[in-house]
């Protein structure tokens, strides 16, 4: 990633934005520390944070242990932190410790709230009427732990069975720590009752304004668009104002810029200032995917695929897309030499002649596909995946693509991908996805891919 912000030198330095209100997210529980469940939580409250004007400035996931866990409070307290996010560790088990561990950092005794105790037995008692064999009195007793909150806490009414908690540190003193249960069901509608809480308004009172601009670019290295920011600081475009992250996803690079309302003449410029760099490459400037461009593209026209080394990966993506079930028609995954002969009419000869991975039997396919499901555009993808079966001649990461439309335009290319198979194959589909594009606007003979 690449930064923007306030001092010069051989790059854009770090955006700092003074004054503004700071939050950590910490992410507790040993199965996400361990990687058997991924964090889904972090990345969204971030967002949501940034939406209220906060600055989300650090995620933390720590085990289901409390000294790290206290440890991870008092490092972001530390930090000047004036709100703390956590996710996780409210269950009946004994490893559940969040909400105990928080009251000590908060310098809160704990007690136990009786109406959330009934509310919690009310909700077990139907879920209890399921299975009767169990014991209803141990269940309850389970979970009587989680109605033991720090004193003084706002609670947050459960979802499931775990309630919510926003915990204001005594006297003002650190940051209000807002504690939402770990499955994202309950935590995501239990993040919009914290935010109506006084505490949460007072911890973030002072927040300020931010807008969020991404431009999305495809078929240029992450390198360039680190020069073109260095070139466009040369050139005396102000970039102090703006805190500007690029990624490369999918083999596109996004490049994120948050700034404050004054900034937008600032911004306006950088974008300007990339989209004269970048005309072939710039395909999004408003933030929209490449996804969206072609679902918005493809109108009323119906479109088939007809894939080989990407295993039903496009298909899969284009049922992803808005409004897919008009427009999908069909699609087939045809590994062998008998199969693309026998469902795609693919000349045997032709096989043989040019090799199944090849721009010409990529083109037989995506014919093929628009005969077989009566489509008014075909995809045709072939290539080698790996690890193994390429040759000096045709490598692994080799990619034979074809985009054609019924009596129309049509598009034809070979690419070499990096990585490995699971990467060939992820960024084969988004390489056929510009191509779709590109066809779809009439741009078959631009430059490019």
């Amino acid at each position: 990633m690449s930064g923007a912000g306030r001092r010069g030198g051989a790059g854009p330095a770090a955006f700092v934005q003074p004054g503004s209100v700071r939050a950590g997210i910490l992410i507790t529980g040993t199965e996400v520390l361990t990687g058997i469940i991924s964090d889904r939580n972090g990345p969204w409250l971030s967002e949501r944070l940034r939406q209220t004007g906060v600055d989300a400035a650090s995620i933390q996931i720590v085990g289901d242990r409390p000294d790290d866990l206290l440890a991870a409070l008092k490092f972001m307290a530390a930090e000047g932190m004036a709100l703390i996010v956590t996710s996780g560790g409210l269950g009946p088990t004994a490893d559940d410790l969040t909400a105990e561990v928080v009251g000590r950092f908060c310098g809160r005794r704990m007690v136990l709230d009786e109406r959330l105790q009934r509310k919690i037995a009310e909700i077990l008692r139907t879920m209890t009427n399921r299975w009767p064999a169990l014991d209803p009195q141990a269940i309850l007793a389970s979970n009587r732990k989680q109605a033991v909150i720090p004193e003084g806490a706002t609670v947050l009414d459960p979802i499931g069975t775990a309630p919510g908690l926003v915990v204001p540190a005594p006297h003002g003193a650190g940051p209000t720590v807002v504690v939402l249960p770990g499955p994202p069901r309950e935590l995501q509608p239990m993040w919009e009752r914290a935010k109506d809480t006084e505490a949460f308004r007072a911890a973030v009172a002072g927040a300020n304004v931010f807008r969020m601009g991404i431009v999305r670019l495809f078929g240029i290295p992450e390198s360039e668009i680190a020069s073109t920011l260095r070139a466009a600081q040369a050139a005396g475009l102000s970039l102090e104002a703006l805190e500007i992250t690029t990624c490369l996803r999918r083999g596109e690079i996004e490049v994120a810029t948050r700034y404050e309302p004054a900034g937008q003449p600032d911004y306006d410029a950088l974008i300007d200032f990339i989209a004269s760099r970048h005309a072939d490459m710039l395909f999004s400037s408003d933030g929209s995917t490449v996804d969206d461009q072609v679902a918005s593209l493809l109108h009323d026209r119906r479109i088939a695929v007809a894939e080989s080394c990407t295993g039903g990966l496009l298909a899969a993506r284009l049922t992803d897309l808005p409004g897919s079930s008009g427009y999908f028609a069909g699609g087939v995954v045809a590994y062998s030499n008998e199969a693309k002969s026998a469902l795609l009419g693919v000349g045997e000869g032709l096989i043989e002649r040019r090799g199944a991975v090849s721009n010409d039997v990529a083109e037989a396919l995506a014919l093929g596909a628009i005969g077989r499901f009566q489509a008014d555009v075909g995809v045709g993808v072939t290539g080698i995946a790996g690890p193994a079966g390429g040759t000096e001649e045709k490598p692994v990461g080799l990619v034979c693509f074809s985009v054609a439309v019924r009596d129309g335009e049509r598009i034809t290319r070979s690419v070499r991908l990096a990585g490995g198979r699971v990467d060939i194959r992820d960024r084969a589909t988004t390489v056929a996805l510009h191509l779709l594009r590109r066809v779809l606007r009439g741009e078959a003979q631009a430059p490019g891919y």
